[in-house]
């Protein structure tokens, strides 16, 4: 990134300045890297278990298939689902509150003993896969964040820093170098009118 500057006071002030934000700026960033880097991994570990749990509950579930084939669906289904908003390194995330039921009444006498237990089964099966939607949904934004906050590290360290302590020296160089050759002119001068001085004299 070419960054445009003058040679003179006023920009390399300016380009000082931009370069003290920007220095600020880069720890503050990079712990927000961490954090998130920190938090995707505990996502994905958190995902992996609600998968795994799900797959459990699954097989469990396919183990008394006959039983849920005389099993009213219709009975239950999910009414709402209640979230969250909480903030992880800036970043806004749903969270999983509370899930409602709206359960059929049923006849206790006239339905099979275990309909209450199956109702029971189909509520946490229901839970782990929507809490497993929000963990996808949460991981999908960390990441997203986390590939921002790395790209910005990134730009602040290996090209807007490098770039503005590059210019910077650039034209505190000029400047020297102007400084220089304003002192050795005015020598040189000088040592002309002392020599006509002489020369008159």
């Amino acid at each position: 990134m070419a960054i445009k500057f003058q040679y003179n006071k006023t920009s390399l002030q300016q380009l000082e300045k931009q370069l003290k934000v920007r220095v600020r700026t880069l720890p503050i960033i990079k712990n927000k890297e961490s954090a998130l880097r920190m938090e995707v991994k505990r996502c994905k570990s958190d995902a992996a278990e609600l998968e795994a749990r799900l797959e459990r509950d699954i097989q469990a579930y396919e183990a008394q298939f006959a039983l849920w084939n005389e099993f009213d669906a219709s009975l239950i289904k999910v009414c709402d689902v209640h979230l969250n908003v909480k903030k992880i390194a800036g970043v806004r995330i749903p969270v999983l509150e509370s899930i409602d039921f709206d359960v059929r009444p049923y006849s206790l006498f006239n339905q099979p003993k275990w309909y209450a237990d199956g109702l029971q089964i189909l509520k946490e099966l229901a839970h782990t896969a929507i809490e497993r939607e929000f963990v996808d949904a949460k991981l999908a934004l960390l990441e997203h964040a986390r590939k921002k906050t790395t790209q910005k590290v990134n730009l602040f360290e290996k090209v807007q820093i490098p770039g503005y302590q590059d210019a910077v020296r650039k034209i505190k160089r000029f400047m020297e170098d102007e400084e220089n050759l304003s002192k050795s002119s005015q020598k040189i001068m000088k040592s002309h009118q002392e020599k006509r001085k002489e020369a008159e004299a």
